[in-house]
C-alpha cells in the first residue's frame, strides 16, 4: 500500500535557523523544486483573514515561498475566492482592502493579489468531472487558469466539516460564490429553541434575511431563503444555532473533496500546512477563539490528503489549551478534539472520500526536519 511523506518541522528556533530559515528547509526538502516553475503561472492559494479574525497566515511565511517561485522563473500570485456569507470578502473590492489590511501586499509578500472569481464572484470556469454530486465544478478563473497550485493552509476546527485544512482551502476556497452555494446546498444549520436567549445577533448578521423571531421570540430560519452559509452558527455563542445533522456534513465535505479534485487535476500542486494558532472555529469569522492546543509547527507534502491526515494526528496527540473551549466543555484526555468540539460532524468522511477520487492517502510517514 502507497504510503506518503509528509514532511514536518517544529517551532524551535535558533540565531541561524528562524522560523523563515525552517519554513524554506521544510519546502525544499518536502521536494518543492522538483516542480517546473519556469515561465508558469503559480497560484498560492491562501485565505487572507477575515476583517477582526487574527488567527490567519502571517504574511511573512508567504513571502519566502514567493520568492523561491519567482527565483525558479515562476509568476506567483496570491488568490482566494469572494465568499457567499455577508462579510468583508464577498466582492472583490473589499476582499482585496481586507488582504492588503492583514498584510497581504506586494510590499509585504513580494506579488500581487487577485480574486479569483472577480468583482461579484461570477468569474469562473467549469471544470468537468462527472462525479458524485458536481458534473463540472464552477472554479475562479484565476485558479482555474494557473499552471500550478501552491497552497498554504491554517489548520483550525469548522463548525461543518470537524476541522478546516488543506482540502478544504482548495475545494471550498476555490469555488466561485456560485460554487460554494453548490457545496452548501445540502449543509443547511438548524435553531436548539431551548437555548435561544433572543439576543438578535444571528438575525443581525444574516445576509439573506432567512431569520426571524417565532412567536415565542426564538430565532426561526426560512428555509425558501436560508442558503446554508453558516454565519449564524459562527456568531452565536449559546448554542442555538447550529450545524445540519452528520448527513449533510458528509455530504458537504463530499462536495468540497470533488471542487478539490476538480482544482488539482491535470496539474503540478504542492501544499504546507501552518498548525499555530489552533482556533475552534473557521477563519471566515470576524473573531477567533482561544487556540485548542499550543502551537506545533508547519508541515508540507505533495500529498492532500496526507497531509491533512498528519495535521489533525498532531493536534489529537497534543494537550489541551487550559482555559479553551475544550476545558470549558470538560474535554477527557484521548478524545478526539475536533469531534468533541463539532459533535455533528464527520470529519473523517472527506478524507476517505478523498482516498477513493485518488486524491492521496491517508496512510503517511511523518519525516521531521530540523
Amino acid at each position: 500500500m502507497k504510503i506518503a511523506q509528509v514532511y514536518f518541522t517544529n517551532l524551535r528556533a535558533k540565531p541561524r535557523n528562524n522560523l523563515l530559515d525552517k519554513l524554506q528547509n521544510l519546502v525544499i526538502r518536502a521536494g518543492i523544486r522538483n516542480i517546473d516553475f519556469k515561465s508558469k503561472f503559480v497560484a498560492l492559494k491562501i485565505h487572507f483573514g477575515e476583517a477582526g479574525n487574527l488567527a490567519y497566515i502571517r504574511p511573512n511565511y508567504v513571502a519566502p515561498i514567493v520568492q523561491m517561485i519567482k527565483d525558479a522563473g515562476g509568476f506567483p500570485f496570491l488568490t482566494d475566492a469572494n465568499t457567499l456569507y455577508h462579510g468583508k470578502r464577498a466582492n472583490a473590492v473589499d476582499h482585496l482592502d481586507t488582504a492588503m489590511k492583514n498584510g497581504f501586499n506586494r510590499i509585504a509578500v513580494g506579488c500581487d493579489v487577485i480574486i479569483a472569481d472577480g468583482l461579484k464572484g461570477t468569474e469562473y470556469r467549469k471544470i468537468k468531472i462527472d462525479k458524485k454530486y458536481c458534473i463540472a465544478p464552477m472554479i475562479g478563473s484565476a485558479i482555474a487558469d494557473s499552471d500550478i497550485i501552491v497552497s498554504l493552509t491554517h489548520f483550525k476546527g469548522h463548525e461543518l466539516t470537524g476541522f478546516g485544512g488543506t482540502l478544504k482551502n482548495i475545494g471550498m476556497g476555490s469555488g466561485s460564490r456560485a460554487g460554494k452555494k453548490e457545496m452548501h446546498s445540502t449543509s443547511k444549520p438548524r435553531m436548539k429553541e431551548e437555548n435561544c436567549i433572543s439576543c438578535g445577533i444571528c438575525i443581525e448578521n444574516c445576509a439573506q434575511g432567512a431569520i426571524h423571531y417565532n412567536k415565542k421570540k426564538k430565532a426561526e430560519i426560512d428555509y425558501q431563503k436560508c442558503i446554508g452559509c453558516g454565519q449564524c452558527v459562527a456568531v452565536c455563542q449559546y448554542g442555538a444555532a447550529v450545524a445540519g445533522s452528520e448527513a449533510s456534513s458528509v455530504i458537504v465535505q463530499e462536495k468540497i473533496i470533488e471542487y478539490s479534485y476538480a482544482v488539482l487535476k491535470d496539474k503540478p500542486h504542492f501544499h504546507i500546512s501552518f498548525i499555530m494558532n489552533v482556533s475552534p472555529f473557521c477563519d471566515c469569522w470576524s473573531y477567533n477563539d482561544m487556540a485548542i492546543v499550543p502551537d506545533i509547527g508547519m508541515a508540507a507534502s505533495f500529498d492532500p490528503v496526507a497531509l491533512d491526515r498528519a495535521c489533525v494526528d498532531l493536534v489529537n496527540e497534543a494537550s489541551m489549551v487550559k482555559k479553551s473551549i475544550l476545558e470549558e466543555r470538560n474535554y477527557q484526555k484521548g478524545e478526539d478534539k475536533f469531534h468533541y468540539i463539532h459533535p455533528d460532524t464527520d470529519w473523517e468522511a472527506g478524507l476517505r472520500y478523498a482516498e477513493e477520487l485518488g486524491l492521496g492517502t491517508q496512510k503517511y510517514r511523518l519525516i521531521e526536519v530540523p
